[in-house]
């Protein structure tokens, strides 16, 4: 009797690197976009409070506060995700992108497409969160 079974594929074409790469490369230029978008919110507020009513200023500025806050905070996550996916880019440069960093298997296409950035399958994902 006669096995047809392939071995397991456990790396990515050239040509499906570059599919990655291409993924990577359009996530990073939006996201710098959005990043942008943040930092200049956060250096422009504030401005536009000098002429009202002193108690409707200190609820103004209170509220800006809160947003520039806020608008930190989704700033650092964006500069994150821009280093993440910049590590995805060294991984298909060094030929160890799309294999998880625990099982040593390859992580399917569908979650590399959704996630690029992603460094495990989801089952091991699932078996790290069941750990803690």
């Amino acid at each position: 009797m006669e096995n047809n079974a392939q071995p397991e594929k456990t790396r990515y074409s050239a040509e499906e690197l570059e599919e990655f790469r291409q993924i990577i490369l359009d996530k990073i230029e939006e996201a710098k976009k959005n990043l942008a978008l943040l930092q200049a919110a956060v250096a422009n507020e504030g401005n536009d409070v000098t002429d009202t009513a002193p108690t409707f200023k200190a609820l103004e500025e209170g509220s800006n506060v809160l947003s520039k806050e806020q608008n930190n905070k989704l700033a650092a996550r964006q500069q994150k995700f821009i280093k993440d996916l910049e590590a995805a880019l060294i991984r298909i440069n060094n030929g160890t992108y799309g294999i998880c960093r625990v099982t040593g298997k390859l992580i399917p296409k569908e979650r590399l497409r959704v996630v690029p950035h992603t460094t495990m399958t989801i089952e091991a994902k699932e078996q790290q969160g069941r750990r803690r």
